[in-house]
C-alpha cells in the first residue's frame, strides 16, 4: 500500500494536472477577437478583371494587405516551415532543443542560428518586444505560449504571414506579393515563394526593390537546396530559381481611377474578395480599419476608365482657349447597373481646377437634361405619342412666363421635335398637365436626393430648377433602357443586380428612347458616326451658363457627361449642345470603336405598342382633307388618338367669296381646303414670314353652327391671385385674352355674366374689378363657341 504521504502528493499532483488542463481549455475556449482584428489592415481594391487600382495604407501607416491563409502559395507556407520552424505543429509555442542549440552558439562565439519559433516571432512582431535581453527573451517566450494557448496553429501561422517585415512600411506575404510581384500571394512561383520567405531575415540588406541583391541570390540558392532534400521532382526547376528576379517597387503602386476609388472608400460598399468574411468598407482617403474584407472587386473596368480619361483630357486641352477647363464623366452599364468608369475632374493632380472634387457626386442644376422624362410621363398619362403636335408659343403659367433658350418660337411642333430640340414652352406646358405622378412626384420617387417642397420648385423645376448629381441622371436614363424600371448603380462585383422599381411604362420608355434618337449629332469634326450603335442622347444648361450636360443611351451603356467649373463660374461657352455633346459623342464613338463586338441589347417593341396613322400636321388621325399622312407609335386605349380638325374643307360661293350654303351649286361654288390654325400660332407664322391663307367669312348660314375649337383663355392664368390697390382700381386694370380659331374675327367678354368688351383674339382688353373676390371669366367667339375660367382678385388698401 502507499503510505498516506505519498497518496497526498499523487493526489495534489493529479489534482495539479486536472487545473491545468481546465486551465488551458479555459484558456482556450474564452471568447476572444480573432488575430486580425486587432491589427490594421490595408485594402486593396481591383477592377472587375482583377487588376489592382489601389493599395490604401493602413491606420498605422503601414501597407499592410491581410492575406488568409488560403490564399497564400502552399509552396511559400511549406518553405517558410522549413526555413524558420521545421516542428512548429509539434510544439507549444517554444521548442527548447532549437533555444539551447542557439544560446550554445551565441555564448561560444560559433555561427549563430536562430531559436524562436514562428509562434515567437509572431510574439514579437505582435507586441513589439525587445528580445535582445533576457528578459526580453523570457517575456517573448511567455507571449508565444500565450498565444499558442489562445489561438489555433492555423491562426498563428496566418497572423505570422501577414506580420512579416519587408522593409520600410512594408508587412505581410500578401502585401509584398503584390508590390514586388504585382500578382496575389497565391500565383506566386517557387522562386518567388522562397525570396518572400527570405527577405523578412534582413529587410534592409535584402530589399530587392532596384537591383536582386547578391546575398539574396545566395540565400534563395541555400534554401533551394535543403527544398530539393524534401521535394526531390523540384530538381527541374533549378534553373529558374537560379535566375534573377524582376521585382516592382512601392512607387510603382498604381492610382487609378481615384474619384471611383475614393467614392467607394468613403461610402458603405461591400467589397468582394476570395471567399471569406465580408463586412463593410468604412473608411476616407487611405486610412482604411477594414476587417475581414480587404481585398475589394469592384465593378469598375481599367480599359474603359483610361480611355475615357484620355479622351476628356484631349479634349480640354483643345478647348481650353474657350475657358473649358474641367469635365466629369459616368459610364454605367445597364445591363447590370455597374459602373464601368468614372471620371471625376479633367485632372486629379490640378489645384487649379479643384481636380479632387468629384463631379459626378456634385449636385448641379440640370437644366434640360431631365425632360425626357417629362414626356415620358406625358406617354403615360395620355396627353401625347410621338407625334402630338404641341404650341411652342408665348405662355403664362401663373406668374411664370418662361422663354425659351433661343428666344423664339416656332409655332406647332411635334413632341419629338419639340424634345430633340430642347423647346422650353412645350415641356413647361406638358409639365403643368401632369399628376398621379407629378413631375416632382416622380423624381422623388425615383430617390432623387435632398429635394426641397414641391411648391418650391413650381414648373421650373422643368428647365433644372432643382439639382442632380450625375449618378443620378445616369440612374434616370438607365430606367429608359431597362424598360422603365430604375436600379442603384452597382459599385462592388457582389452587389445583387436587382429588377428595380417601376416609375414608367415599357411603352413609354421605348418611344422616349426612340425619341431621343432621332436629334442629329452636333456639329464637331472630330466626332465620327458609327451607325453600328445608335445613340438617344439629351443636353442640358444650366442658369447663368454655369453646367454643360449631355446624357446617352448607346448600346449595352448609359454615359453623362458634364462641363463647367467646380466653384460655379459660369461661360458663355458652357452650352450642353456646344460644351457637353461633341464630348459625349467622342467618348461613344471610342468606346464603340475599342470593342468591335459591342452590340445594343435586344429591347423589343413592347407588346401594347402600335403603330397608327396620323396626319402630320396635326399628330391627330387623318381626315379626308389632310395632305400628307405619316405613322407613329401609340398606347391603344392610353395616347390621345383623335380625328384631326387642322385641314378643312370648305364650300365657296364664286360670286359673293364668302362660304356657300347649302345645298351647294356645282354651277355657283368650288371647295378648298384651308387650314384652321389657333390665332396665337397664326401670329407666330406670320412672324416667320409663313403668313397662313385664312379661310372667307361663313355665310349668314352657318354663323349659328357651333362647329370647329372654341376659344381658349390665356389671361386670366389659372390659379392666379391678381392684386389690385383699391385707390388705384380705375388705373390698374387685370388684362382679359385668348386666343381662336382661324375663323373668328371677334371675342365677347365677360365676368359673372355681365358684359365687359369686345377685342379680337389675341387681343388683350382690361377689367376693372370693384371688390375682392372670386370671378368667372368668359371668352364668347362670333360662332358661339365659349371658353370660361375661375380667377381670384385681392383688393389692398
Amino acid at each position: 500500500m502507499l503510505s498516506d504521504k505519498l497518496t497526498r502528493r499523487l493526489t495534489a499532483a493529479i489534482a495539479g494536472a486536472i487545473i491545468a488542463l481546465a486551465s488551458i481549455a479555459a484558456i482556450h475556449a474564452w471568447p476572444r477577437d480573432p488575430l486580425s482584428a486587432q491589427i490594421p489592415s490595408s485594402t486593396a481594391i481591383f477592377d472587375r478583371k482583377g487588376r489592382l487600382l489601389r493599395l490604401t495604407l493602413a491606420s498605422d501607416q503601414q501597407y499592410r494587405l491581410w492575406t488568409p491563409l488560403e490564399q497564400v502559395s502552399p509552396e511559400l507556407v511549406d518553405a517558410l516551415l522549413l526555413h524558420e520552424d521545421r516542428h512548429f505543429y509539434g510544439h507549444l509555442g517554444v521548442n527548447p532543443a532549437a533555444i539551447i542549440r542557439a544560446a550554445f552558439t551565441t555564448y561560444t562565439g560559433g555561427t549563430r542560428v536562430g531559436g524562436s519559433t514562428i509562434t515567437m516571432q509572431l510574439a514579437r512582431l505582435k507586441y513589439d518586444l525587445n528580445t535582445r535581453t533576457i528578459g526580453g527573451k523570457l517575456v517573448q517566450i511567455a507571449r508565444a505560449v500565450q498565444l499558442e494557448l489562445q489561438y489555433s496553429k492555423h491562426d498563428l501561422l496566418e497572423a505570422h504571414l501577414n506580420l512579416m517585415p519587408y522593409g520600410g512600411n512594408v508587412q505581410g506575404v500578401g502585401t509584398a506579393s503584390l508590390i514586388y510581384f504585382g500578382k496575389p500571394a497565391g500565383k506566386l512561383t517557387l522562386a518567388e515563394s522562397l525570396t518572400l520567405v527570405l527577405i523578412p531575415q534582413s529587410p534592409a540588406r535584402r530589399d530587392p526593390s532596384r537591383d536582386e541583391p547578391p546575398e539574396l541570390l545566395a540565400a534563395r540558392e541555400r534554401l533551394f537546396a535543403r527544398w530539393q532534400e524534401e521535394h526531390p521532382a523540384a530538381d527541374s526547376t533549378h534553373q529558374y530559381v537560379s535566375l534573377p528576379l524582376r521585382y516592382g517597387r512601392l512607387s510603382d503602386l498604381p492610382f487609378a481611377a481615384p474619384h471611383f476609388v475614393n467614392a467607394v472608400l468613403a461610402r458603405d460598399v461591400v467589397l468582394p474578395s476570395l471567399p471569406r468574411k465580408r463586412e463593410s468598407i468604412r473608411s476616407g482617403g487611405t486610412d482604411s480599419r477594414v476587417r475581414g474584407n480587404e481585398e475589394g472587386w469592384t465593378t469598375l473596368d481599367l480599359p474603359l476608365q483610361r480611355l475615357t480619361e484620355r479622351v476628356i483630357t484631349n479634349y480640354v486641352r483643345e478647348h481650353q482657349a474657350i475657358g473649358i477647363n474641367n469635365a466629369s464623366a459616368l459610364l454605367v452599364d445597364t445591363r447590370d447597373m455597374s459602373v464601368r468608369a468614372m471620371v471625376g475632374s479633367a485632372d486629379f493632380s490640378s489645384a487649379a481646377i479643384q481636380g479632387q472634387v468629384n463631379g459626378t457626386l456634385a449636385k448641379r442644376s440640370p437644366g434640360s437634361a431631365l425632360k425626357p422624362f417629362i414626356y415620358a410621363l406625358a406617354i403615360d398619362q395620355g396627353y401625347i405619342h410621338p407625334l402630338t403636335v404641341l404650341k411652342d408659343a408665348p405662355q403664362s403659367f401663373g406668374p411664370f412666363s418662361p422663354e425659351n433658350f433661343d428666344g423664339r418660337f416656332v409655332g406647332p411642333i411635334t413632341a419629338t421635335d419639340a424634345l430633340a430640340r430642347s423647346r422650353n414652352i412645350p415641356a413647361i406646358a406638358l409639365s403643368a398637365q401632369l399628376a398621379q405622378p407629378s413631375f416632382y412626384q416622380f423624381l422623388k420617387g425615383a430617390g432623387i436626393s435632398r429635394m426641397a417642397s414641391e411648391q418650391h420648385y413650381g414648373l421650373a423645376l422643368a428647365l433644372g430648377g432643382g439639382e442632380v448629381t450625375m449618378e443620378e441622371a445616369a440612374m434616370l436614363y438607365a430606367m429608359l433602357a431597362n424598360r422603365g424600371q430604375i436600379a442603384p448603380l452597382r459599385y462592388s462585383a457582389d452587389d445583387p443586380a436587382t429588377p428595380g422599381l417601376r416609375l414608367l411604362s415599357e411603352e413609354a420608355s421605348f418611344m422616349t428612347l426612340e425619341m431621343l434618337r432621332s436629334a442629329p449629332r452636333p456639329d464637331d469634326p472630330f466626332t465620327r458616326k458609327q451607325d453600328r450603335l445608335r445613340v438617344a442622347w439629351k443636353t442640358g444648361t444650366s442658369w447663368g451658363f454655369r453646367d454643360a450636360w449631355t446624357a446617352g443611351v448607346f448600346g449595352p451603356y448609359v454615359l453623362v457627361v458634364w462641363v463647367g467649373n467646380f466653384d460655379g463660374h459660369g461661360n458663355p461657352a458652357f452650352v450642353g449642345v456646344q460644351a457637353a455633346a461633341p464630348l459625349l459623342f467622342r467618348l461613344t464613338d471610342a468606346i464603340a470603336g475599342s470593342d468591335a463586338t459591342l452590340t445594343e441589347p435586344i429591347f423589343r417593341q413592347p407588346p401594347r405598342l402600335e403603330r397608327v396613322d396620323v396626319c402630320s400636321a396635326s399628330g391627330d388621325l387623318p381626315n379626308a382633307d389632310c395632305p400628307q399622312i405619316t405613322s407613329t407609335w401609340y398606347i391603344p386605349g392610353v395616347s390621345p388618338i383623335r380625328v384631326s380638325q387642322i385641314h378643312r374643307r370648305i364650300w365657296i360661293d364664286t360670286r359673293t367669296g364668302e362660304q356657300a350654303c347649302p345645298p351647294y351649286n356645282a354651277a355657283t361654288t368650288r371647295s378648298e381646303v384651308f387650314e384652321y390654325w389657333p390665332t396665337e400660332l397664326l401670329q407666330l407664322f406670320a412672324q416667320a414670314g409663313m403668313p397662313r391663307r385664312r379661310p372667307p367669312a361663313p355665310a349668314d348660314c352657318q354663323r349659328d353652327v357651333p362647329s370647329g375649337t372654341p376659344p381658349r383663355i390665356t389671361s386670366p392664368v389659372i390659379a392666379a391671385t391678381y392684386t389690385v390697390r383699391a385707390q388705384r382700381v380705375g388705373d390698374e386694370s387685370i388684362p382679359l385674352a385668348a386666343n381662336a380659331d382661324s375663323d373668328v374675327r371677334r371675342l365677347h367678354w365677360f365676368v359673372d355674366e355681365s358684359y365687359v368688351g369686345t377685342a379680337a383674339p389675341g387681343i388683350a382688353i382690361g377689367w376693372n374689378p370693384e371688390h375682392s373676390g372670386k370671378y368667372i371669366v368668359r371668352a364668347v367667339d362670333d360662332r358661339g363657341r365659349a371658353d370660361s375660367r375661375e380667377m381670384e382678385v385681392a383688393l389692398v388698401r
